[in-house]
């Protein structure tokens, strides 16, 4: 009799994304999972004292846990229940389900394909839900179609789903996956608040479906992991998005890409740390790592810039350094001419002569 696989462990908690011990976590998902428990007629007393989570504050709405607190509760329900989807749908996912998910999407060699095999695979689990990858222009978009009426754990389901297949394409890439936006199909619940902590961006409530956007450039970076990581995740499956991930493989880009949107802008580490959604300090380290630095990045966008309109337009040299950020028509010729060798006026009549 061959040997069989030993089970997987279940998806990430989906409100597991700070190791701190800040209780962020609204009980609603507690109640959510308590739920779980009654509607199969079982006692969640054992798995609550397990996450020390008191009986009596389980119905308090305004309540908080942290998150190490909801990744025991979950990990130990999904097993009590086997179950890994916590009752979200119509029948159960036993223990094992989303590991499977996750091999069979690890061969995949790019992101995208891992993400749209995740998608069609999940079908097979459950035809409650269906997940949609679709990427246009710029921006990937992750949505979820409802099949049929969720019930009182519809928001526990959604934001979970998004969470867990978020958590995997990080740890697919091994990089920060930062999330444009996040759109939910119901009004903002009263701990709307806890969603700037599940998802990096801006969250807007009353949408026609749930779903994430994210930078599409994510979908051709390739899996950075093999069989013995996965193995290894799978043992400790949790912790998943609570590991603070060092770097972001397109913070490069997408500093380039904030600062190119706006090059008349003055961009300071604390505003595009905040458009980027990290720490001014993070957003140097991590800038470092890749060889980089905020100041070569902005002489490089303003460079380009000012090379294309010296060259494109007949803006005044005035008009031209404004156009590309500089106080000062003087500032700029400095730093023309410790880029190129030459003053903005020069570059420009060589450009012109060659062009003609």
């Amino acid at each position: 009799m061959p040997d069989r696989p030993d089970p997987a462990p279940p998806p990430p908690a989906p409100t597991a994304l700070l190791a701190t011990p800040t209780a962020a976590t609204p009980m609603a998902f507690v109640q959510a999972i308590v739920q779980a428990y009654a509607a199969r007629g079982m006692d969640a007393a054992q798995v609550l004292a397990l996450a020390q989570i008191p009986p009596e504050q389980v119905g308090n709405s305004a309540g908080r846990i942290t998150a190490q607190q909801m990744e025991m509760l979950s990990a130990a329900a999904m097993r009590e229940l086997d179950d890994e989807a916590l009752g979200w749908f119509s029948r159960r996912l036993p223990w094992g389900s989303y590991g499977l998910l996750a091999r069979a999407s690890l061969s995949a060699p790019t992101l995208g394909l891992a993400l749209a095999r995740w998608c069609r695979h999940h079908a097979l689990l459950t035809d409650d839900i269906t997940l949609h990858l679709h990427a246009e222009g710029e921006q990937a978009t992750l949505t979820i179609a409802e099949q049929r009426d969720l019930g009182t754990l519809r928001e526990f389901c959604l934001v979970s789903t998004l969470r867990n297949a978020l958590g995997l394409a990080s740890w697919f890439i091994d990089s920060r996956l930062p999330v444009l936006a996040a759109e939910f199909p119901f009004a903002p619940p009263p701990h709307a608040q806890a969603y700037g902590v599940l998802f990096s961006g801006p969250t807007r409530f009353q949408a026609p479906r749930a779903a994430v956007h994210f930078d599409a450039r994510y979908l051709a970076l390739p899996i950075t992991r093999d069989e013995a990581a996965m193995r290894q995740m799978l043992q400790h499956a949790l912790p998943l998005t609570v590991r603070q991930y060092r770097r972001d493989r397109l913070l490069v880009q997408r500093v380039r890409q904030v600062l190119a949107a706006l090059p008349d802008a003055t961009h300071s580490a604390h505003t595009l740390a905040e458009q980027l959604h990290v720490s001014a300090r993070t957003l140097h380290r991590q800038l470092k790592e890749e060889g980089a630095s905020l100041q070569s990045l902005k002489d490089e966008v303003r460079r380009s810039r000012a090379i294309e309109l010296l060259h494109r337009s007949d803006r005044p040299i005035k008009q031209v350094a404004q156009a590309t950020g500089f106080a000062s028509e003087k500032s700029f010729i400095r730093a023309f001419r410790g880029w190129t060798g030459q003053s903005p006026a020069e570059f420009r009549r060589g450009a012109r002569s060659v062009a003609v």
